[in-house]
């Protein structure tokens, strides 16, 4: 933990400034805890990260804060180099750029592995203040601990310690894995300064009516309550099958102009053409993650636009992405409008 952090965190009861405990040494902590100079509150710093969570959290949390925490530590690396999770990075935030984020003090709202949050400090941003409430902070700290602006805290999105207001918020497959995504998505705007946006990327149900009613129903009474070590097996062997579809079918068909007709003709193509330019481990990653989720929300267009509209923010740009799942960005534009 760089002590840079303390710029930006507060006491959870109180809103308090939060100190170096007594033993804490800094710039660097890797070990220790902070006082609340308020109420006095304490909260540890293990293995380099900043522990601030609620005291209680509900059961279906830790049940979904269980499943990612080990997903992200097994998949804590998918590709090689940074060039991919950049480009990743820009896919998923379309239509903002690389500049966007210089100089901005940004908030990543489920940081797991932490690929994201590192791709927008190496874009420039002044901090980048990665939440997640798993035990995917120790693979994200792991991760991005090369990089002096990113500040890796373990936190519930219900109740973000921060003190103070940041430029830019974004939540990446994330909202709708929680109990109340329209309620997670507030959450972050209420940390956003005037001016400042957000950015919330959610499975769409539109297209998706195959999954919600099949693959979801199958994910919740069975996949989910697997053992980790056996649904890591049986993604592993769905892999093993899907994989060279991809790479045989989806791949050329999208990719040389003669084909073209066939991809028209091919089920799911909006996504199975973008899984196809992957390798075999991010894609056994992707039906890992697909099924492990303990809790999955599947929002139309319009539920989504809501979440913006009554946030009193400025009319959002959502956009269809892979033909089965939206984003969408807008700004803050007056001080009255957060929560």
């Amino acid at each position: 933990m760089n002590t840079r952090v303390l710029d930006y965190l507060c006491c959870l009861d109180c809103g308090g400034i939060l100190n170096l405990g007594e033993g804490t040494a800094g710039p660097e902590v890797e070990s220790g805890e902070l006082v609340c100079g308020g109420c006095g509150r304490r909260y540890p710093v293990v293995r380099g990260i900043p522990r601030l969570l609620p005291d209680e959290l509900t059961l279906e949390k830790l049940r979904t804060a269980s499943a990612f925490g080990w997903e992200w530590q097994e998949f804590d690396s998918l590709h090689d180099d940074k060039e991919t999770y950049h480009q990743q990075f820009l896919d998923w935030v379309h239509p903002i750029e690389p500049d966007f984020f210089r100089g901005k003090v940004v908030l990543d709202g489920g940081c797991g592995m932490g690929r994201f949050a590192a791709a927008a400090a190496e874009f420039g941003a002044r901090d980048v203040l990665a939440i997640d409430l798993s035990d995917a902070v120790e693979a994200a700290y792991r991760n991005t601990r090369h990089l002096p602006n990113v500040h890796v805290i373990q936190a519930d999105i219900y109740r973000l310690p921060f003190g103070r207001p940041v430029d830019f918020a974004f939540s990446i497959g994330v909202l709708h894995h929680l109990p109340d995504p329209e309620g997670g998505f507030q959450s972050l705007v209420t940390h956003l300064k005037p001016g400042g946006s957000v950015f919330a990327w959610v499975y769409g149900r539109e297209n998706n009516a195959w999954i919600v009613h099949l693959v979801n129903p199958m994910r919740e009474r069975i996949f989910s309550r697997l053992p980790r070590k056996a649904l890591y097996a049986l993604s592993l062997a769905a892999t093993v099958l899907v994989h060279p579809v991809l790479k045989l079918l989806y791949l050329p068909a999208n990719r040389f102009s003669s084909l073209r007709p066939l991809s028209k003709m091919l089920p799911y193509n909006g996504y199975l053409s973008w899984l196809a330019q992957f390798g075999f481990r991010h894609n056994h990653h992707v039906i890992f993650d697909h099924l492990v989720a303990p809790t999955a929300f599947y929002i139309t267009r319009d539920e989504f636009r809501a979440w913006f509209n009554k946030a009193s923010l400025s009319e959002p740009r959502i956009s269809w992405r892979n033909q089965n799942s939206w984003r969408g960005w807008a700004v803050l534009e007056h001080a009255d409008s957060r929560a």
